[in-house]
């Protein structure tokens, strides 16, 4: 689908040569296959030219909880030291699932980029049409980063809690349809498993079609059959805040915009004896 969210791998090699275009691998390993080594993939084969933006070294690892949102100035000195420039049309990319390059995407735009957009089909489809990859780090002068975060786009448990209960906004859960109905275990240990009281699934792989959004008559009638009224606030959710982003990417391209973030997501909630989980358990 066209969108601005998305760019198509021929018009990032037309562009390969553009200073004012900047491409970013945002690869990560869905929870189960943390054994991978993903800065030794990106260092074996990615774009010309990408840097790694590494979501788990992105992350505030003061927070017992994977994956949070970092202080902005921490993620603004980490974009300068990697050479990536706020003013500067950023390109974002994973395997090709769309898994984490939506993570990558709404960071960037919470803490101030304008202009991000997506590779549609990822890493897959650039090798599919057989393009040149670059082996090794990337070394590039420093950027020009400030950030700054909007404190309302993220949700705290507390927050969640009052939605949950006063229905003051959908909570909307991006996990499979097995692990939100309490059919399957999550794939971290020591959670619960269930959801958040009154929260609507939203399977982040049925928005997915090889590595881009379905059309947006397609996303529309999936969050229409899920209970979704795009007309009201949306506080996605997922297990660790990653996946939820897809939602929240889904979401934008139907011109949908009152909605957040509940970063800590089913590893908070799930981990906790005092809050209350459908099905009861």
């Amino acid at each position: 689908m066209s969108t601005s969210y998305f760019v198509a791998a021929d018009w990032l090699l037309e562009h390969s040569d553009d200073p004012e275009v900047q491409i970013l691998d945002a690869r990560m390993a869905p929870p189960g296959q943390e054994h991978r080594d993903v800065p030794a993939e990106y260092r074996a084969g990615h774009l010309p030219g990408a840097v790694f933006f590494d979501i788990e070294a992105l992350s505030d690892h003061t927070s017992p909880l994977p994956h949070m949102m970092p202080r902005a100035e921490a993620f603004a000195v980490a974009m300068r030291e990697l050479g990536v420039s706020r003013d500067k049309h950023l390109v974002v990319y994973d395997e090709g699932n769309l898994f984490s390059a939506p993570r990558a995407w709404w960071m960037l735009k919470t803490f101030g980029v304008e202009n991000v957009s997506i590779l549609a089909g990822g890493l897959a489809a650039w090798q599919r049409d057989e393009l040149p990859l670059q082996q090794g780090d990337v070394a590039l002068p420093e950027g020009d980063f400030d950030a700054a975060l909007d404190p309302t786009v993220v949700k705290r448990l507390t927050d969640v809690l009052l939605a949950s209960h006063e229905k003051t906004a959908q909570i909307v859960d991006a996990r499979p349809a097995p692990r939100f109905t309490a059919q399957a275990d999550e794939p971290r240990p020591g959670l619960k498993r269930g959801h958040i009281p009154g929260a609507l699934n939203v399977p982040w792989g049925d928005l997915v079609f090889e590595g881009e959004l379905k059309t947006t008559d397609e996303l529309s009638e999936i969050f229409e059959r899920q209970g979704v009224d795009l007309h009201k606030p949306v506080i996605a959710s997922c297990g660790s805040g990653v996946t939820a982003c897809v939602v929240i990417l889904a979401l934008a391209t139907l011109g949908v915009t009152d909605v957040t973030l509940y970063d800590g997501a089913w590893s908070e909630w799930g981990a906790r004896d005092d809050l209350p989980i459908e099905p009861a358990q």
